[in-house]
């Protein structure tokens, strides 16, 4: 396809570089550019005459090389036009066809640019069965304790260090301060997140609902676990800014008891304790 006429509806000169790195313009050639009748014959040998309309100019795309564009009439294809490509032999009198192509124009209907497969997965897109490869590259992701030695010298950490789970013992990749991060803001701004329309309906907050299973590191200190099945995230990561209508400081007001009202007598009278 020549670059010239990608994407184009019309004819531009075209230009090509030299190896003095300057563009100059490529010298017409007259029986390349001249040679319109015999362009539509092909085209019209190729798709029928029906589906050839007007034509709309031609231009050279390189020494001996021309293309002559003509409207696509299928109804199928509005806006797309047939490309023509000519050459010429050296010392050649006469145009040969090198091909015929239907190529877009600038108001043509054509399908998205393609996107790889992992920018296209979506969070919940992935199925039962499904895999889901981590670029080896992923800055998610760094690199894990893989064994006993390496854990030389963490027994002398701080007790507020993270163990050797969180370190990454026997995983070969732990999470990284981004993926940390992106976690973290997923989740605060979800469905289990102080702005959702649970959290600000509830009374009460996470951080103070004895159904909160407590997360150990940096995380632990805004996010915690459900662990009431009534609960409107039970087994999810919640805020502690999250709070629903199952918090477990919600009680059940006692019944009020009222006082027997006083019977009637013999006579009619109410009686008096």
């Amino acid at each position: 396809m020549p670059p010239g006429l990608r994407g184009s509806a019309g004819v531009r000169e075209n230009l090509v570089v030299n190896t003095s790195g300057t563009s100059t313009a490529i010298k017409s050639d007259p029986v390349l550019i001249g040679a319109e009748d015999f362009a539509r014959a092909a085209v019209v040998d190729e798709v029928g005459a029906d589906f050839v309309g007007e034509h709309l100019g031609a231009q050279m795309d390189a020494e001996r090389i021309a293309t002559h564009l003509f409207v696509c009439s299928n109804p199928a294809y509005l806006g797309w036009n047939w490309a023509v490509v000519l050459v010429r032999a050296a010392r050649g009198k006469v145009a040969t066809v090198n091909d015929v192509v239907l190529m877009p124009g600038a108001n043509a209907l054509v399908a998205p640019a393609w996107v790889p497969w992992s920018e296209r997965v979506q969070a919940g897109d992935l199925g039962v069965g499904d895999i889901l490869p981590t670029p080896a590259d992923d800055p998610r992701l760094v690199a894990g304790l893989t064994g006993e030695d390496e854990l030389e010298g963490v027994a002398s950490l701080a007790p507020l260090n993270p163990g050797q789970w969180e370190l990454g013992l026997g995983r070969v990749r732990v999470l990284s301060p981004i993926g940390r991060d992106e976690a973290t803001l997923r989740w605060h701004e979800g469905d289990t997140g102080p702005q959702s329309a649970m959290a600000r309906n509830a009374a009460l907050e996470c951080g103070t609902c004895g159904f909160l299973l407590v997360m150990g590191g940096v995380v632990g200190q805004a996010f915690g676990i459900c662990a009431n099945e009534l609960g409107a995230a039970d087994g999810k990561v919640v805020s502690m800014s999250f709070g629903c209508g199952a918090h477990s400081e919600v009680l059940v007001e006692p019944p009020v008891e009222h006082a027997a009202l006083a019977q009637p007598d013999e006579t009619g009278d109410l009686g008096h304790s």
